[in-house]
């Protein structure tokens, strides 16, 4: 990517973003977001990634106020043991817990899993929430470009080894469900099939942004799976909207600044960025139905190009020979 269509792509980052907090703006001051209700939720068991945090934080704290057993999945080890006490001291559930993943390290995926199913639990609930954006070039420790390696390709293996438990653990009326946090930035995303990892002329928002295009590619692929092999698992994509977060520290100064005096004001709350992951997750409006992109507990479209069959398939094969997940073609 030349410096020029660098530039680009940081403008179309940064003018999806301005499009939302509009729209944002123009709901806060006609009502405001209102929290939706919820079913309670006994005896089912979530996983959410990147739970110690932001989004996250709020998600499974919403999902131990509804009464599930709650598995963060997360790198932050010092911050661990406070977020959980929190989480069941304002929820009154103790079945709460924290178990070390470092989405980044597949070597650490595959040891998270294997202790999770060390537990002899059901799954019924995997929320792909973690994520970084726009940092600096990096890599992962198994040397993808960290927006590709972490948002997507840790979510992509980390799905894909709990697969079998989250089937055991659907039934008919009560499916599993899997959900994925994208963003807005994928419409204007491209993906890059000859160059996912971003190394000709790095830009932190093309790849960002092709990251969460990727979530969305990932999920419907996996929905015509699961779909075509009669399981009772669904998978389903949100946009949280823009979100008062502390991802924003490598963003443009100005979004900085405006953040920093008007997040009240134009940014929704963790909370309520985290109503659609919730939604999606339980509602029984969505009881066996996959496929979806939902905004503000809504369905909506996604980019006109992530319904392409062919282009899912592309990603979901070459998605296997990076992590060495067995691929599976419909």
């Amino acid at each position: 990517m030349s410096p020029l269509s660098a530039a680009r792509a940081a403008l179309r980052v940064y003018a999806a973003g301005a499009a939302v907090i509009l729209a944002q703006l123009l709901r806060r001051c006609c009502g405001g977001f209102l929290e939706p209700g919820f079913p309670r939720q006994p005896d089912r068991v979530a996983i959410v990634t990147g739970g110690t945090d932001g989004i996250g934080y709020s998600t499974a704290k919403h999902l131990a106020r509804l009464g599930m057993h709650v598995i963060i999945a997360g790198n932050n080890d010092s911050k661990a043991k406070q977020v959980v006490s929190k989480i069941k001291e304002e929820t009154l559930n103790d079945k709460v817990e924290f178990l070390y993943c470092d989405l980044a390290s597949m070597m650490s995926i595959r040891q998270f899993v294997q202790k999770f199913k060390m537990k002899k639990i059901p799954l019924h609930v995997l929320i792909n929430n973690a994520g970084v954006m726009m940092v600096p070039q990096r890599k992962t420790r198994d040397g993808f470009e960290e927006h590709f390696g972490l948002n997507y390709l840790g979510h992509f293996l980390l799905t894909n080894l709990l697969l079998d438990t989250l089937r055991e653990s659907g039934s008919p009326g009560h499916s599993a469900r899997v959900v994925t946090v994208s963003s807005a930035t994928h419409y204007v995303a491209e993906l890059n099939m000859d160059d996912l990892q971003s190394s000709a002329c790095y830009s932190a928002h093309a790849a960002y942004a092709q990251s969460k295009l990727a979530l969305v590619l990932f999920t419907y692929h996996l929905q015509r799976l699961l779909a075509a092999e009669g399981s009772h698992v669904t998978a389903n994509v949100v946009d949280p909207g823009v979100v008062d977060t502390d991802l924003y520290r490598h963003v443009f100064w100005g979004t900085r600044l405006v953040k920093k005096l008007f997040s009240w004001l134009l940014f929704k709350t963790p909370d309520e960025g985290a109503w659609t992951s919730i939604y999606a997750a339980v509602t029984p409006e969505l009881e066996g139905v996959g496929g979806r992109y939902l905004y503000n507990e809504k369905e909506t479209k996604s980019l006109h190009v992530t319904y392409n069959q062919k282009l899912q398939q592309q990603l979901w094969s070459t998605s296997c020979d990076m992590t060495g997940v067995r691929d599976v073609t419909l």
